[in-house]
């Protein structure tokens, strides 16, 4: 190989490594597809427990002793056997009712860290794992900034468990079971552009009622689920500290770079190898 042949295979790989594959549109564009979501008014939670109770029954999973577990007597996460909770929160205002579950962020963590697409976020909004494509990575556990996914520890075919915003109720056009067994209309189901404007109304017409933020319109780019509150976020558990930048964006420019590494690094060595072989028969 002469110079001219090795400068023109190092610029092929180079160009190659360089070459950006064309961005997704991002999933808030007006050309992507309006995703569905949640609206949670914790004004209105009055810690009934009656969502556990109907998600636990959607999903096949223990159900909750609402009536005599003393649940609410301490802070819970999400377990690999309840995908959603409810926690008490003593706060400036009084007694507040948060329910906490997979915030089914716009541009999700786990979904990025995925490498097999077991977690796969859908066209409709919710973020839904594929058991047949997992291979127990658990990228997704550690990547999530909610903490959300839960892996079976103890089971002999474990699994990853969390809210999926019950995904076949909605190909059947229903409500997610915690929605429509919320006695006090503290959830409400619908597109995210129409409950981002329910929610901006109820603050314009109570202003003294509700802080004026909706958690979750930019959290990390944005997610499903969103809250309304009387009281500050940090005052109820909520990760006030995440940003709003999409945390696949964090890893965007390390990932282009890889190409890089794995293509053009092997192609200049051996470029370079050719040439000193070459001189040393000269």
């Amino acid at each position: 190989m002469n110079r001219r042949g090795f400068l023109k295979l190092a610029g092929v790989a180079g160009a190659a490594a360089a070459a950006r594959p064309a961005s997704a549109a991002p999933a808030s564009s007006p050309d992507s597809p309006e995703f569905w979501g949640v609206l949670v008014d914790t004004t209105r939670c009055i810690g009934c427990r009656a969502c556990e109770r109907s998600c636990s029954i959607a999903h096949d999973l223990p159900v909750p002793d609402i009536e005599n577990d003393d649940l609410l007597e301490h802070e819970r996460t999400t377990s690999d056997r309840q995908w959603m909770v409810v926690n008490r929160f003593e706060t400036s205002k009084g007694e507040v009712f948060v329910k906490k579950q997979c915030m089914h962020c716009w541009q999700p963590a786990c979904t990025a860290a995925c490498l097999t697409n077991a977690m796969h976020k859908t066209r409709k909004g919710p973020v839904i794992w594929h058991p047949d494509k997992c291979m127990g990575c658990r990228f997704c556990m550690v990547s999530c900034p909610f903490e959300i996914p839960k892996f079976e520890y103890n089971s002999w075919n474990p699994k990853i468990q969390k809210c999926n915003m019950c995904f076949e109720r909605l190909e059947d056009d229903k409500k997610p079971a915690c929605v429509e067994s919320c006695p006090t209309d503290a959830l409400m189901f619908g597109r995210k552009r129409d409950l981002m404007e329910i929610a901006r109304v109820r603050i314009y017409n109570h202003p003294d009622k509700y802080v004026h933020k909706i958690y979750g319109e930019h959290e990390v780019g944005g997610t499903g689920w969103l809250y309304l509150a009387a009281v500050p976020f940090e005052e109820l558990g909520f990760r006030t500290d995440l940003g709003t930048t999409p945390y696949p964006e964090f890893t965007r420019d390390f990932l282009y770079g890889v190409p890089l590494v794995l293509f053009g690094l092997p192609a200049l060595l051996l470029g370079l190898s050719l040439l000193a072989e070459r001189d040393s028969e000269s």
